[in-house]
């Protein structure tokens, strides 16, 4: 079973992201900011991150340079609601990101998404 971590602080948009991916038989871990997504990322070892940009105590792009330091393979997509535009996004995009998902977002885009990243 596919291992996704869930990093994100908004109770509503981690409740359905983990409603959707639980339905599609994927095993879910979370965190809701950037010190226990550091711990999850070395304990649970996921295949896949989900992760917002905007977190307390670490922000996404530390959570990047980390997962990416550890695992340079594991994908990561970033939802964010600052848009792809934004300087925030390219950073991430540049530190390793693979994708970017703006908030709000289709649950079938997610889905299509997190497909594509475990079909590779």
């Amino acid at each position: 079973m596919k291992k996704v971590l869930i990093i994100e602080d908004d109770k509503i948009i981690k409740g359905i992201i983990e409603f959707i991916l639980r339905k599609e038989g994927y095993n879910i871990e979370f965190a809701a900011d950037g010190l226990i997504a550091l711990e999850k990322i070395k304990s649970f070892q996921p295949d896949l991150v989900i992760t917002d940009v905007m977190l307390p105590y670490k922000s996404g792009l530390e959570i990047i340079m980390y997962a990416k330091t550890n695992n340079p393979k594991t994908p990561i997509i970033v939802i964010s609601s600052l848009g792809k535009e934004d300087s925030t996004v390219s950073e991430a995009l540049k530190l390793g990101a693979n994708d970017v998902l703006a908030k709000p977002f289709n649950p079938i885009e997610l889905t299509s998404k997190v497909r594509t990243f475990f079909a590779a």
